[in-house]
């Protein structure tokens, strides 16, 4: 009998290759075809696969399968002589042998590529992008994402249907933008990719196993830019530096029996040393430039964290990054941080008066913190305020942390 898990990685590993590979070969707008023809695929491999075990190959038997059912599918429903046949006798080739419906791993690699520039289209908002990026190159289940979302099947269903609706009428083609286009483009699609992995990080399911392959699959993507000549450039780079340092600690962040550990409590024997490595080599590459961005100061940043040592010259230089990391990219959060990263290079009352400033009623974080920068000045006002942290705290992971705290005062 075969293991689900086995079925299901590679269900997730190979649905993102054979959907772009099809998309490529006939077109981006029989997306949801591709789809169908893949789900079918490995329903049929799990049928055979029960009764007759794995093949030597199952990578190679669910590309044969595939391709075979797509090349049935569009002569059955005479889409292949009317619409795709005619374009491919221009070109003077068959589909059956030409590189746009291989699964060479160039094509592969070139098809999901393409593929991603196509989902980060500025015609789609954000948050469908996401849920595409999750579907269609990430192969991740409606529940998955309706999960990741914390919402529910129709509602990601009709998301995502909309979104192809708009790859459809938008006439999104699966190509690379011209050279002029791909900056501005590519910085939509690392957006999306810090999205993605914030999704699994700071995620608000209580899924650890999601949450993690929510981070796998960002850095996977990320990783796929750096292939790419004209995407291999600084900023990539440092994504993936802020990827690797944060997805390095995340093994320690919780405990065997689900419970959140906060930072200064991690055991650093837990944390990945190979992703720490990884995000020095590419943080050091990021450097080849002369341009600053956010992902380069929240890569260092990140990089700090690394290093448990809990020093005054470690804050001092945390808290120096988020005066330039607020000036080059201004948000709520990094103004928290930095207020912390105040408070640890300088002390309580200096970051309370700053802390007073922001008055962000509708933010647990925020009352997180006043928490904090009370525990040494006023016992009662920080319980006060970790009581309304944990009012206003969206799980209940989040809120047993709180109470811990409220416990320990």
């Amino acid at each position: 009998m075969m293991e689900s898990n086995f079925l299901k990685q590679l269900f997730q590993q190979e649905f993102s290759k054979i959907v772009a590979v099809i998309s490529k070969g006939f077109g981006l707008q029989y997306i949801e075809i591709a789809e169908d023809i893949v789900s079918e695929t490995f329903l049929l491999a799990t049928e055979s696969w029960q009764t007759k075990g794995l093949p030597p190959n199952p990578t190679a038997w669910l590309y044969t399968v595939a391709k075979q059912k797509t090349l049935s599918h569009f002569r059955r429903n005479k889409i292949f002589e009317s619409k795709v046949m005619p374009e491919i006798h221009q070109k003077q080739v068959l589909v059956e042998d030409t590189d746009e419906f291989s699964f060479t791993q160039e094509n592969i690699k070139d098809s999901q590529l393409k593929m991603l520039f196509a989902i980060c289209t500025p015609a789609i908002a954000s948050e469908a992008q996401i849920g595409l990026a999750l579907r269609i190159l990430c192969g991740f289940g409606i529940e998955e994402i309706a999960e990741a979302f914390l919402s529910n099947k129709e509602t990601i269903n009709k998301r995502l249907f909309r979104a192809k609706e708009k790859l459809r009428t938008e006439k999104i083609q699966l190509e690379l933008p011209s050279e002029k286009e791909i900056v501005q483009r590519l910085d939509n699609v690392l957006h999306i990719i810090y999205l993605l992995f914030n999704e699994g990080y700071y995620s608000k399911t209580q899924n650890q196993i999601l949450r993690k392959e929510l981070c796998i699959e960002a850095l996977r993507l990320a990783l796929m830019l750096a292939t790419y000549e004209k995407t291999n450039v600084p900023k990539t780079n440092a994504l993936i530096a802020l990827i690797c340092f944060h997805a390095s600690r995340f093994e320690a962040r919780h405990s065997t029996d689900g419970e959140f550990i906060l930072y200064e409590q991690q055991n650093e024997k837990l944390w990945n040393q190979e992703l720490i490595n990884q995000g020095i080599y590419f943080l050091n590459q990021s450097t080849n430039g002369d341009q600053l961005t956010s992902y380069h100061i929240e890569a260092k940043i990140a990089q700090w964290h690394c290093t448990k040592a809990d020093t005054t010259e470690k804050w001092s230089e945390i808290l120096e990054l988020y005066d330039r990391l607020l000036m080059v990219n201004y948000s709520p959060g990094a103004v928290l941080n930095r207020t912390f990263a105040l408070y640890k290079a300088k002390g309580a009352k200096m970051a309370l008066v700053e802390a007073k400033k922001l008055n962000l009623s509708d933010n647990h974080f925020y009352f997180v913190l006043l928490g904090e920068l009370y525990k040494s000045i006023d016992r009662q006002k920080a319980i006060a305020n970790f009581q309304r942290a944990q009012a206003l705290a969206k799980t209940s992971l989040e809120q047993e942390t709180i109470q811990r705290k409220i416990d320990m005062l």
